[in-house]
């Protein structure tokens, strides 16, 4: 058996994991030894529906588990939830957002990269059918090289878990997993409670729409032949993919990304927040593991 913990579990991965272990065949070899949330009602809640147990204390796991999943809706709480357990050098999915602080996005994953601990996360959007198509478009030039693009996802311009930060890591993972991990600069501007935003690549520029707890995805890529966009679905299959992706590096495979590709959308993320207050272009700092 492959024995994990679910650390603030006050959001639906928790619930949809869950799920997931209790239902599909292929994650029968997975038992959860507990579940944690600062929130402990919603550890509770899980407890009534799926009989695992509520942990009194986020380190009450340390030594007993092959494998750790962090959701916490804060992402100040990620590299909290993960310092106890680095030592034991166990594979970790964390959630969206990484962190919300470079320095400490940076110390996150140096921790972790000492450790050799294998890693999986991020936006759950980066799984969807339609993004991954995207993704080989741009890789395969299809229609010659790429000239732009638009994504569109929601944000949330008010919330206890870290205000911009807590949900604006969809919209920007799917452009990193499209257009590339690194654009340069950006250049962000708020209308009413819509945030524009010109993600500076070296040859192109692609248009991120935030809209405020307006829940409608949609991504396209502008090459020099032809444009293909989608609206995309919210889905199950989001979860799943990305827990299969965990379930994986549990079984030894390794990380999709590499470390700076993982918290590379924090660093875009304050960079937009640094335009926003400044009303100018701001570069997006190099990332230094």
């Amino acid at each position: 058996m492959k024995r994990i913990a679910i650390l603030g579990c006050e959001n639906s991965h928790a619930n949809g994991f869950l799920k997931f272990i209790k239902e599909k065949e292929e994650f029968s070899d997975v038992e959860v030894v507990g579940v944690y949330s600062d929130e402990r009602e919603a550890a509770e809640k899980l407890s009534e529906k799926f009989g695992v147990c509520v942990m009194d204390d986020y380190t009450d796991a340390v030594g007993k588990i092959d494998g750790l999943v962090i959701t916490a809706r804060h992402g100040d709480n990620h590299y909290k939830y993960a310092k106890p357990y680095i030592d034991s050098a166990i594979p970790m999915f964390i959630d969206k957002p990484i962190t919300v602080n470079e320095g400490e996005a940076v110390e996150f994953m140096r921790a972790l990269r000492d450790k050799n601990i294998r890693i999986s996360g991020g936006s759950s959007l980066k799984q969807d059918v339609f993004v991954r198509e995207l993704k080989q478009d741009f890789k395969n030039c299809v229609g010659g090289k790429t000239v732009g693009g638009y994504v569109r996802a929601p944000y949330q311009s008010e919330n206890a878990y870290g205000g911009f930060y807590f949900y604006a890591q969809h919209l920007v993972e799917m452009v990193c997993e499209i257009f590339g991990r690194y654009p340069v600069s950006v250049t962000a501007k708020q209308n009413g409670k819509q945030i524009n935003v010109l993600f500076h690549y070296e040859e192109y520029d692609c248009v991120g729409l935030f809209c405020d707890k307006n829940y409608l995805y949609y991504a396209s890529r502008m090459s020099e032949a032809e444009a293909k966009g989608y609206t995309i679905p919210s889905t199950e299959s989001w979860s799943y993919e990305e827990f299969k992706e965990f379930y994986g590096i549990l079984l030894g495979n390794a990380q999709a990304l590499t470390y700076e590709e993982f918290i590379s959308p924090v660093f875009i993320m304050n960079a937009i927040e640094r335009s926003l207050e400044s009303g100018k272009e701001e570069l997006i700092r190099k990332i230094e593991l």
